[in-house]
C-alpha cells in the first residue's frame, strides 16, 4: 500500500473556509478585520479585500454598536458565546440579522467568528409578529384613529428610523385623510386634495406598489421624473395600496431620510402583508361604525334620528336642571313639501329634505342638536339658551338661511317652515310635555297661513 501523500494544511485551510456557506471573520483586539472569508460577499455585499483592514464595528447597525462592544469585550475575556444576534448594514444599505458564534485566541491576539445570516428568519418572525399587533390594535382600539395609532407602533418597529404615512382616500371628493401625528398629541385628522402626477397618486391611482426615491421637498409624496416611476437616486421610498373587496382605500407607505437605505423585495412583501391586514381591520371598522352610525343617524340626511334625539333631549333637560339653566326645542315643518313631491318627483323631495338638512346644521352650534323625526319633520334642540327672545332669534337665523331658493328637479324652488318653539322650564318640564307643546306651536303656525 502507498503511503499517504503528505497534506499542507497551512494551505488547504483558507481553501476550506472559504468553502463554509457561512462566513469566517478575524478581528484583532482593536476591532481591525485581518481576514473575512468569500462567503462575507454573499452576506454583506463586500468583498473580502474591500473589508481587510477596516473597523468591523464600522459595518455595525448604529443601535446595535453598543452592546456588541460590550460583548466583544466578554468574548475577549475569554467568555465563548455562541448564540449572540446583532445587525450589520449591507452595501445597499439595509438590514442583515446575524447570529454569531465566537471564540478568542489568545496566543494570536485575536477574536475569531463564524457568521449565519437569519435575516430570513427574523422577517418571518416580524411578519407573524405583526399580524398579532395588529389583530390586537383592533380588538383594543375604539376607533378608526386608535386602529391607525396601534399600525403606526408596528410599522415603526418592522422599519426603525423611517418615517410612516397611512393614507385614507374618498374617490367622491377626491380628498386623502391621513393622521395627524403632530407633536402635541392631537387625535385629529388632516384633508388635502390629491396632488396627480405623484407617486402617492400612482400608487392609489393603479392600486400597485411602487419603490422610487424620496421628494425631500413633498414627504410622502415620493419622485416622479418625465421619465417616468424610474427615478434616478436611492431607492428609498415604497408606496403599497390598502386593498380591501378590490377598492383601494388609501396607501401605506415608508421613506427614509438616508440616501443610504435601498429597500428591497423583503421590504415591499413585508409592508404589502401588513397593508392587506391593515385594509381588512378599516374596512371592517368602517362598516361596525357604519351599523353604529345607521342605528342613531338618519340615512337620507345623516342627521341625528328620533331616538336619538329624546336621549339627547333627557340629558339635556337633566343637565339645564342642575344648572338651573334654559334649554330651547324648536319643531319645523316643511310648508308644500307633499305638492314639491307630487310635482317634481321624489328625487326632488330627498334633494329639498338633505338640503334642509345641511342650512339646519349651518344655523346652529355644534353643542345643538338637529333632528329629523320622520317625513318633513324636523326638531332642533338648543342647550343653555338665554330666554325666549335668543331662541326667536335662532328661528330668525333658520328662516334667514332657509328663505335662500333650492334648485329642485332643474327647478328654482322658494321653501317656509312652519316652526313651533317650546321653553324649558316654561313650558313643561319633561321630553314629552316639551316635544308635544313645540309640535302643537308648529301645528297652530300652519294652519294660520
Amino acid at each position: 500500500m502507498a503511503a499517504p501523500m503528505p497534506v499542507d494544511l497551512e494551505t488547504l485551510y483558507p481553501k476550506l473556509v472559504n468553502l463554509l456557506l457561512d462566513p469566517v471573520f478575524v478581528v484583532d483586539e482593536f476591532g481591525n478585520i485581518v481576514f473575512v472569508s468569500d462567503a462575507c460577499e454573499a452576506l454583506l455585499g463586500y468583498t473580502a479585500s474591500e473589508m481587510i483592514g477596516t473597523l468591523i464595528f464600522d459595518y455595525l447597525h448604529p443601535d446595535d454598536r453598543e452592546r456588541t462592544r460590550a460583548e466583544a469585550k466578554r468574548v475577549m475575556q475569554g467568555q465563548a458565546h455562541t448564540n449572540f444576534e446583532n445587525r450589520y448594514l449591507h452595501k445597499e444599505g439595509h438590514a442583515v440579522h446575524i447570529l454569531w458564534s465566537a471564540r478568542w485566541s489568545e496566543d494570536d491576539r485575536l477574536r475569531i467568528g463564524l457568521a449565519r445570516n437569519v435575516t430570513s428568519l427574523r422577517r418571518a418572525n416580524q411578519t407573524r409578529d405583526a399580524l398579532y399587533r395588529i389583530s390586537e390594535a383592533t380588538h383594543a382600539a375604539d376607533s378608526l384613529r386608535g386602529i391607525c395609532d396601534g399600525v403606526r407602533q408596528v410599522i415603526t418597529e418592522l422599519f426603525p428610523h423611517n418615517d410612516l404615512h397611512l393614507v385614507f382616500y374618498d374617490p367622491v371628493k377626491a380628498v386623502l385623510t391621513v393622521p395627524d401625528w403632530s407633536a402635541d398629541g392631537s387625535n385629529d385628522w388632516i384633508e388635502g386634495s390629491m396632488q396627480p402626477g405623484t407617486t402617492l397618486a400612482e400608487v392609489i391611482g393603479s392600486g400597485q406598489a411602487i419603490l422610487t426615491s424620496r421628494d425631500p421637498y413633498q414627504p410622502g409624496l415620493g419622485a416622479i421624473t418625465m421619465d417616468g416611476l424610474n427615478a434616478p437616486g436611492p431607492k428609498n421610498w415604497l408606496g403599497v395600496p390598502l386593498i380591501s373587496n378590490e377598492s383601494v382605500l388609501g396607501a401605506l407607505v415608508i421613506e427614509s431620510h438616508s440616501e443610504h437605505t435601498h429597500y428591497r423585495a423583503e421590504d415591499q412583501e413585508l409592508l404589502q402583508f401588513v397593508a392587506a391586514q391593515v385594509a381588512t381591520v378599516v374596512e371592517r371598522k368602517r362598516a361596525e361604525d357604519h351599523l353604529r352610525f345607521l342605528a342613531h343617524h338618519d340615512p337620507l340626511t345623516g342627521l341625528t334620528n328620533r331616538s336619538l334625539f329624546y336621549d339627547r333631549l333627557e340629558t339635556a333637560l337633566k343637565s339645564a336642571s342642575r344648572h338651573n339653566s334654559h334649554v330651547a326645542l324648536l319643531y319645523l315643518d316643511l310648508n308644500d313639501f307633499k305638492q314639491i313631491n307630487d310635482n317634481l318627483g321624489h328625487e326632488a323631495g330627498d334633494q329639498l329634505l338633505i338640503e334642509t338638512a345641511r342650512r339646519l346644521e349651518q344655523c346652529t352650534r355644534e353643542t345643538d342638536t338637529v333632528a329629523r323625526m320622520g317625513g318633513d319633520e324636523f326638531t332642533v334642540l338648543l342647550t343653555d339658551i338665554g330666554d325666549l327672545a335668543a331662541a326667536d332669534a335662532a328661528v330668525g337665523k333658520i328662516r334667514e338661511v332657509m328663505a335662500a331658493p333650492m334648485v329642485l328637479g332643474g327647478q328654482r324652488v322658494l321653501i317656509s317652515l312652519s316652526v313651533g318653539v317650546a321653553l324649558y322650564p316654561e313650558d313643561g318640564h319633561t321630553a314629552r310635555n316639551l316635544l308635544g307643546r313645540a309640535d302643537s306651536k308648529m301645528y297652530e303656525q300652519k294652519r294660520g297661513l
